[in-house]
């Protein structure tokens, strides 16, 4: 390498720093070889390094959505035993994870059944399957959704909590019937039920 490609090296590398392009010098480099020795067009070469940089973009953006929504690692669609509960149909769960138009169109989905059936799991792994997809989520169990928008009340705080929520596409509220909360599980089904934009998944 000459000094003058030395110099070149040194500045590009600063203007991807000032252009927060953190993928793009990580890989240049290695990548510009190839392009000289393999004889690439100008664009072909840009175009790599543009995509290389979306996906990392994109990877970053997953991690930080699953560390934001604190959903349990190991809750998957493809973990879910779907055999030990026949009841439970595979092609609805498959559908509801694959396709945004529910959340699109902001419906409640609201999945009921006797304990140990596989709600959390299932809630859970819609709610990663969205985050793939490129949705915020947040998942939490009702009663620590309630102890937060306490602390957040006398902290004074509540108003910013609520508008922070209002923003996530996909809010889980787990375990419902768990614990005596403010209004019973089987009132917020009730009323929830009389809308035409919710879906239902019946364990």
């Amino acid at each position: 390498m000459t000094a003058t490609d030395t110099i070149d090296a040194g500045r590009l590398s600063l203007a991807l720093t000032d252009l927060r392009l953190p993928a793009i010098k990580l890989v240049w480099p290695d990548l510009a070889a190839r392009a000289d020795k393999e004889g690439w067009p100008a664009a072909r070469f840009l175009a790599a390094l543009a995509e290389h940089e979306m996906a990392e973009r994109a990877n970053r953006r997953i991690r930080r959505h699953l560390e934001e929504a604190r959903l349990p690692p190991d809750k998957t669609i493809d973990s879910f035993d779907f055999e030990a509960v026949p009841m439970v149909s595979k092609a609805q769960v498959m559908a509801l994870a694959a396709g945004d138009s529910w959340l699109k169109r902001g419906a409640n989905l609201l999945a009921f059944g006797p304990p140990g059936t596989g709600k959390s799991h299932l809630a859970q792994a819609i709610g990663r399957a969205a985050i793939l997809q490129g949705y915020r989520v947040v998942y939490r169990e009702a009663h620590t959704l309630l102890e937060e928008l306490a602390d957040a009340t006398l902290d004074g705080t509540r108003k910013d909590y609520l508008t922070e929520l209002s923003t996530v596409p996909l809010l889980i509220v787990d375990d419902l019937g768990m614990r005596k909360l403010p209004h019973t599980a089987a009132e917020a089904a009730n009323a929830s039920s009389r809308s035409p934009e919710n879906a239902f998944l019946k364990l």
